[in-house]
């Protein structure tokens, strides 16, 4: 679980049961409920995640509308405005809880009349399931000083009959977080791929109102929300996908959810049904051995290295069980050579196997042969042609992977070393594309290469 919980918290079982069933708060904020206080047989499980990369503006968003009337200045940050952000559960659950943070801020931010409830059409919310949310035993205001962040207290979602009701599949989440004064530097997530919305500043508490007239400013980013979990039978087994832009989703559908993750989040689905979860861990831009510093006064824009955000992105995740990682093209495009990134892929592994009880597949990296970028030029592709190698030496027994997603063989055209020609023009926003990222026909090709046994098997057995 995420790393602000404090063990050891008793909870009785009774106290626990009442908190889920909307009786009563429980005491969450900077802690958690620790496993031995959920319901028998139930554990929490990561449901959506978004990694927070660093302070707004640093970073790569994708078809981001103009912020500038929305937010007054990136140090003043938001203003006595409410951010109604749009996520979607992976697996639902009648009992959920959301995560705030301020990781990157750099003064104290709170956070007041915070409400989740079923998107509707853009920032209409479902009409009756608008919930008020709370934190530290039912209080409905949270302060994070830098750098900390916190857990809800459970919320019971009313409008949830089943995890498996088919009414919710494909369905959204409105969660709005009003902060109140200007919160200094926001902690965010800059490519979201999907639609939210902003009040203007200074328009105050406007969660509890479910329809759109009161947020007039769309982004396509999140702001200081970056987890949530639901309740699930212990046997949920919750998958990570790790990595840069290409798990992030770049040149995919904006709003289509159509990044690799979210293929083989369906296939696992039509398989498994709900004893799976599948959550995105990509940032644009990251790489796994540099910045070999990350400071939120000079940020980077593709976050802390893979190493520095290991645990917080990763390890930590609520009921993690398998991570499939794809990332090193970006290292190569900084000048590194195949030796350092195969070092850091070899450190990475090494702490996941030390956290104990994670299965993780290792992804070879796809062509960036044509771009006019670093990425493309022909040293870059002979270090990534021996990266790969190594990752196709290295899965199944023995290896360093317990398998291998091969994402390079899925997309490449063999005629010319690059992306096939189909997967490259941006689904977006259109256009030629940029021979590095993959469009919706590529993702999809990369989603179906990932074999489902490695992490699967446990699950099917159950």
């Amino acid at each position: 679980m995420r790393d602000d919980r404090l063990k050891g918290h008793g909870v009785s079982r009774t106290l626990l049961m009442a908190a889920l069933l909307g009786l009563i708060g429980c005491g969450c904020g900077l802690m958690t409920i620790p496993p031995a206080a959920a319901p028998a047989g139930e554990k929490w499980v990561a449901s959506w995640s978004a990694s927070t990369q660093g302070p707004y503006p640093s970073g790569n968003a994708s078809a981001q509308p103009v912020l500038d009337f929305a937010f007054e200045a990136p140090q003043r940050g938001a203003r006595d405005q409410t951010l109604r952000q749009i996520i979607k559960p992976d697996r639902w659950g009648r009992v959920v809880r959301l995560h705030v943070a301020n990781t990157f801020g750099t003064r104290t931010v709170t956070f007041d009349d915070v409400f989740v409830g079923l998107q509707a059409v853009a920032a209409v919310i479902a009409t009756g399931t608008n919930t008020k949310v709370t934190f530290n035993q039912g209080k409905t205001q949270v302060a994070l000083s830098p750098s900390a962040s916190a857990w809800s207290d459970p919320i019971a979602l009313a409008f949830v009959s089943a995890a498996d009701d088919p009414l919710l599949a494909g369905r959204k989440l409105s969660v709005s977080l009003h902060v109140v004064d200007a919160t200094g530097p926001m902690t965010w997530h800059a490519k979201s791929l999907t639609t939210s919305y902003l009040t203007a500043p200074g328009a105050g508490s406007r969660g509890a109102d479910p329809s759109d007239e009161a947020f007039p400013f769309t982004t396509t980013s999140w702001f200081f929300l970056d987890g949530l979990d639901v309740m699930a039978p212990e046997d949920t087994a919750v998958i990570a996908c790790f990595g840069d832009s290409i798990t992030d989703g770049t040149a995919s559908t904006l709003n289509g959810d159509d990044r690799w993750p979210d293929v083989l989040s369906r296939r696992l689905h039509a398989a498994y049904g709900t004893r799976v979860s599948v959550v995105n861990a990509g940032i644009g831009g990251n790489r796994i051995v540099g910045p070999a510093v990350y400071a939120p006064d000079a940020p980077s824009g593709g976050g802390p290295s893979a190493l520095a955000r290991l645990d917080r992105d990763v390890l930590n995740l609520s009921g993690i069980s398998a991570i499939v990682w794809l990332e090193g093209i970006n290292d190569i495009a900084q000048g590194a050579t195949a030796d350092e990134v195969i070092a850091g892929m070899k450190e990475v592994v090494r702490r996941v196997r030390a956290h104990g009880g994670i299965t993780i597949v290792g992804a070879t990296l796809t062509s960036s042969v044509g771009s006019k970028t670093a990425h493309g030029t022909p040293g870059a592709e002979a270090r990534r042609q021996a990266i790969n190698t190594f990752i196709r030496a290295n899965g199944g027994a023995g290896g360093l992977f317990d398998a291998v997603a091969d994402f390079d063989t899925a997309t490449r055209d063999p005629s010319t070393g690059g992306l096939r020609a189909a997967f490259v023009p941006n689904s977006t926003i259109g256009g030629p594309g940029d021979a590095l990222h993959p469009n919706r026909a590529g993702y999809q090709a990369m989603g179906q290469a990932v074999p489902l046994e490695p992490f699967v098997r446990p699950v099917a057995a159950k």
